[in-house]
């Protein structure tokens, strides 16, 4: 980020609750607000946490009682990847909340005002910073067994091949299939490292042995770079 363009960007928020009307008016209250963009409202606490460790975003909008994790917990996996603020009608968590470094306590029902103030907080404290978050080095994938999960780390990623709602993730070691399409595994990786090259495929500028004409070779895998992501692929490149 440029010095001096911090109070011009749009920054991504995710609201976290269980409750559907509670979303919506944390969803309501962000389109109200120039400078903020709901990337994401679900109450789908790992999905959240993927998004998070990515790098991808900026304030978390968290409810506290969630059926899967509570919100405290959820709040020391984050660690500091990202601000928060905590929205809940339970007014004990308050100082468990400040203690790990939440940006405000909403207290529900809370007015389009009362949301202003700790947007504005929050801003403060990005201005304060004027650093970006840094990106986590990992990223976490649904196994095919459940409740199984691995930890795979982006500098071992060399690409990711799509197949309708699967993806497989090619590593140096293994790979791994998981539930996911490619547009929503593109939101979790770093930009930086990671380019789509074909509706099928995104690959790792670190792994690219050779480049030739409409195809690219990392490890034994020949891939094909089609017209629509070519020039995007190139320009991305000179930049790596």
């Amino acid at each position: 980020m440029v010095k001096g363009e911090i109070d011009r960007k749009r920054y991504r928020c995710i609201a976290l609750d269980d409750q559907f009307y509670a979303t919506g008016i944390i969803a309501a209250y962000v389109d109200k607000t120039p400078d903020l963009t709901l990337i994401k409202a679900t109450d789908d606490a790992f999905d959240a946490l993927n998004m998070i460790m990515s790098g991808h975003v900026d304030l978390v909008f968290l409810d506290i009682q969630m059926p899967t994790i509570n919100g405290i917990q959820f709040l020391k996996r984050c660690g500091n990847k990202c601000r928060v603020i905590l929205t809940t009608a339970y007014p004990d968590y308050a100082l468990q909340g400040f203690d790990l470094d939440v940006v405000d306590y909403l207290l529900k029902p809370f007015s389009y005002e009362r949301f202003q103030k700790a947007v504005d907080k929050f801003r403060l404290l990005q201005m304060a910073s004027m650093t970006q978050l840094v990106e986590n080095d990992y990223l976490l994938l649904k196994g095919d067994a459940k409740n199984k999960y691995y930890q795979v780390k982006f500098s071992d990623i060399m690409f990711i091949k799509g197949l309708n709602n699967y993806i497989s993730v090619y590593t140096k070691d293994q790979h791994i299939i998981t539930y996911m399409n490619l547009k929503e595994i593109i939101n979790l990786i770093p930009t930086r490292l990671f380019c789509r090259v074909h509706r099928s495929y995104i690959v790792s500028f670190n792994y690219i042995k050779f480049i030739d004409g409409n195809s690219l070779l990392i490890d034994e895998e020949k891939i094909p770079i089609s017209e629509s992501y070519k020039a995007t692929f190139y320009s991305r490149l000179k930049e790596f």
